[in-house]
């Protein structure tokens, strides 16, 4: 798959590094809302092993009070631009508002990563597909009414698919992630982390964003700056899962436990 200019190997996990430019995001919000540390936060992910910026200018957090376009918009398009003079890496903007998409492609932004799923805005599919950029497609639902959950998170899925491949977003353009921490109780974000895999019937490479949130914090009993060892355990989950990315805070733990968990595969593969 090839984002921005980078070509990106699909038998590999990849570390997606997450720079929060809000107030209020869960776990860092207001640390990075300057341009100066957040270019220092992007350097440092960089060298840590990031191999993409996913840059968020509203928080999502359970309760999150919605801003307008022209907010969101302030807040990351200066930060793109500035990531974009200063780094040859790729960005993901995370957005569910097409007019937030435009903005931030225009400043340089390479991937689109919604959490709704292409659902929210009926002109995010048709944004994406006119600036041709690859698409991160969430599952999320606004209610938790399931019938039969791992089935129906595969259904809320491919109905967010349909709506791309109407748009014209070709497949090569698209990625899964589960959503964990969306629409979800404690015992269903475990239950699809445990069964990332069976989201490979759609064809498409997975995402696991999972870094911090409440499901380790329950499982640990842990506050939110506590929770890295958790968050590891659930990038080796999804590097054994066949994940292609993993979006997190802490970027060179989780990428020293994806490379020794990918050189254990490795070791079955060939037969050592």
């Amino acid at each position: 798959m090839i984002i921005g200019n980078k070509l990106f190997d699909e038998n590999r996990t990849h570390i997606m590094g997450i720079l929060n430019v809000t107030p209020d995001s869960f776990s860092d919000g207001g640390k990075w809302n300057s341009i100066d540390s957040a270019l220092r936060h992007t350097e440092r992910m960089i060298n840590d092993g990031a191999e993409i910026i996913d840059i968020g200018g509203e928080s999502t957090r359970p309760g999150y009070v919605m801003i307008s376009d022209e907010e969101e918009i302030r807040r990351v398009v200066p930060v793109i631009e500035a990531i974009k003079k200063e780094f040859n890496v790729p960005i993901s903007i995370d957005t569910y508002k097409s007019n937030t998409v435009r903005s931030a492609i225009e400043a340089g932004a390479d991937l689109v990563n919604d959490i709704w799923g292409l659902k929210c805005d009926c002109e995010m599919a048709h944004t994406v597909r006119e600036f041709n950029v690859p698409v991160c497609i969430m599952h999320n639902r606004k209610n938790t009414d399931y019938t039969d959950f791992l089935n129906d998170v595969i259904s809320d899925l491919k109905e967010s698919i349909a709506i791309a491949k109407s748009a014209g977003i070709t497949d090569d353009k698209i990625i899964l992630d589960p959503g964990v921490g969306f629409a979800k109780t404690y015992e269903q974000n475990l239950q699809i982390i445990n069964h990332m895999e069976l989201l490979h019937t759609l064809g498409y490479p997975l995402l696991l964003g999972a870094s911090r949130k409440s499901m380790i914090g329950l499982a640990l009993d842990l506050p939110k700056d506590e929770r890295i060892e958790g968050t590891i355990a659930t990038s080796v989950i999804a590097c054994m899962k066949g994940a292609m990315f993993v979006r997190v805070h802490d970027v060179k733990e989780n990428l020293r436990a994806v490379k020794m968990t990918e050189a254990v595969i490795k070791s079955e593969l060939a037969g050592y």
